[in-house]
């Protein structure tokens, strides 16, 4: 049976990158991505300004909603403090499990834990089920119509707090509109845009 891409790209990181190397495993991904077969991963570009946030806010309890192939989880794991935690649903299975793969190679299993199931599902469970408190940063880069609705249901739940980071991906391209709508007028939220370019090509600009 034929690998998929993403099965390649894990496959590329494996046998190229240093293990227990968090980001020699996300320049691997890059390098794959830029050179031999597009993938929808944050990418070098817009991956800078995820970095800079995560700087910015040292967060220590952080949600990722959309893994696929595990890129974002290292990045974001990477900059954890000591005792940091990344928390990473992915409605995919396949896909929880490359993420997984990746992650362990990269040393960073202690810090990511990774929920199989829809987002709508899982969000309710995590206070009762993970004893998660709040989460000081949020990385959104699901289903784009699962933008809004999830954020209304993270604040329903309890797991949003005052001086919470939501960092949201392609809300441009291909758009969350929705999402977008709700975040500038719900007076919840000061916003800011990052124009970048679309991963791993230079032509078309997007959030």
């Amino acid at each position: 049976m034929a690998l998929t891409k993403e099965q390649r790209i894990l496959n590329y990181v494996l046998q190229n990158a240093v293990k227990g190397d968090p980001q020699s495993v996300v320049d691997n991904i890059d390098e794959y991505c830029s050179e031999k077969e597009w993938a929808m991963n944050v990418g070098d570009e817009k991956g800078l300004i995820m970095d800079k946030v995560m700087m910015e806010i040292n967060p220590s309890s952080c949600l990722e909603l959309g893994a696929y192939c595990g890129y974002s989880a290292v990045r974001t794991a990477r900059l954890l403090k000591p005792g940091g935690q990344l928390l990473s649903i992915e409605i995919s299975p396949v896909y929880a499990a490359i993420a997984k793969q990746m992650v362990e190679f990269a040393g960073l299993q202690d810090k990511v834990t990774f929920l199989e199931g829809p987002s709508e599902e899982m969000i309710p469970q995590l206070k009762k089920k993970y004893e998660v408190d709040t989460f000081d940063f949020v990385f959104i880069d699901h289903h784009k119509k699962r933008y809004e609705p999830d954020t209304k249901l993270l604040e329903e739940c309890g797991l949003l707090k005052k001086g919470s980071v939501l960092l949201a991906d392609n809300v441009i391209c291909p758009g969350a509109p929705e999402f977008l709508h709700y975040v500038r007028t719900s007076g919840r939220y000061d916003c800011t845009h990052y124009p970048s370019h679309v991963e791993y090509m230079t032509r078309s600009e997007e959030h």
